[in-house]
């Protein structure tokens, strides 16, 4: 259908409301007001559920409590709050847009589009939400819960990625201007709890009458997914290097890219006919200008990225000679086992840490 002209707009804007009243999720950051802790739930709700985020959200209410709090933090303490939620981006960005806050807007969320959406890390949707929700601003969203329900609405004949400008300016029409901190979140829960992405509970939604997707018997093809290439598999040799003490040596990613400013156990990619061993002396070498014996396997583990999978092989390793050196990483620190725990790491280098406890209880 592709059409915004024949839908019955007020109909639709009561409907949702009044089950939004009754069937509405009790959820921390919508029992506040203010815009920082709502930026916060916002900032983690990117990519990641609900019952995920809620612990996070909590515990970081609890050590960054206001938006200075947060822009006086060093970002390693932030890293390491946000440790395992992934999309570390969003956690470097939250920290600088809290910098800019406090030092263009004297602490206070700009309720304005056009400045919040200028912060990193906010982009249309995450300014939607911030102003409706902290400020009743009548600012549309479009989350992927959000496209969800409104391809399904109109019988949405291309993929939603597709469609960007369509659905933007259904979910404009839809707004109601009225109670738009309460819209929106209903349209958020509608799409997470209701029209879910496999078998949606249609006998439940306050829309079933009106959504062709439901009436023409579609609500499962829809909407349309893009066909997806299979993912990259990146195969990574990685040291834990000993020193004669019993330390281990780490080092911190640069600030670009997918994890940085986090910590991790060195290593890189193994090239075509290329032997772990001989990646991790290689890596080892480049990276960080040292010589190193490669000892036994300690773990191999696969872990999945959105856009790529790796398998990490790694070894336990002892530094035979040359001083390390940060060639390709911003930091190198040796640590003991027990200091490890204090350093912000990715998810999959937390298993290694884990290994490495059991290795040592072993030893």
């Amino acid at each position: 259908m592709e059409t915004l002209q024949q839908l019955p707009l007020m109909s639709l804007r009561r409907s949702l409301l009044t089950w939004y009243a009754t069937s509405g999720r009790s959820l921390p950051w919508r029992e506040t007001r203010d815009p920082y802790q709502i930026w916060v739930s916002e900032t983690m709700l990117q990519q990641t559920q609900v019952k995920t985020v809620i612990p996070y959200y909590q515990r970081w209410i609890e050590q960054f409590p206001t938006v200075e709090a947060l822009a006086q933090a060093d970002q390693q303490q932030v890293l390491k709050v946000w440790q395992g939620l992934g999309y570390y981006a969003r956690a470097r960005n939250l920290h600088k847009a809290a910098q800019e806050v406090v030092e263009k807007f004297g602490g206070q969320f700009p309720p304005n589009l056009e400045e919040a959406i200028a912060l990193p890390g906010i982009g249309r949707t995450t300014a939607g939400g911030i102003l409706s929700a902290a400020f009743n601003q009548p600012v549309s969203i479009l989350d992927g819960n959000v496209k969800r329900v409104l391809a399904r609405l109109i019988a949405l004949e291309r993929s939603p990625s597709k469609a960007l400008k369509l659905l933007w300016q259904l979910s404009t029409d839809l707004l109601d201007l009225q109670q738009p901190r309460d819209f929106n979140q209903a349209l958020m829960d509608l799409g997470a709890t209701v029209c879910t992405p496999k078998n949606p509970a249609c006998l439940l939604c306050p829309w079933k009458e009106p959504c062709l997707a439901h009436n023409l018997n579609m609500q499962n093809e829809l909407p349309l997914s893009e066909s997806r290439a299979p993912l990259p598999h990146k195969k990574i040799g990685v040291a834990v290097i000993w020193d004669d003490q019993g330390k281990i040596l780490i080092d911190r990613r640069r600030q670009e890219g997918l994890l940085g400013g986090l910590w991790e156990f060195p290593g890189g990619k193994i090239e075509p006919e290329e032997t772990v061993e001989a990646c991790i002396k290689r890596e080892i070498q480049e990276e960080l200008g040292i010589e190193v014996e490669v000892g036994d396997r300690l773990i191999t583990i696969d872990h999945t990225y959105t856009h790529f999978r790796v398998t990490l092989n790694v070894h336990h390793c002892r530094h035979l000679s040359g001083e390390p050196q940060p060639i390709e990483c911003d930091e190198i620190r040796w640590v003991t086992l027990a200091e490890i725990e204090q350093f912000p790491f990715p998810k999959a280098n937390v298993q290694i840490i884990q290994a490495l406890h059991e290795f040592a209880a072993e030893s």
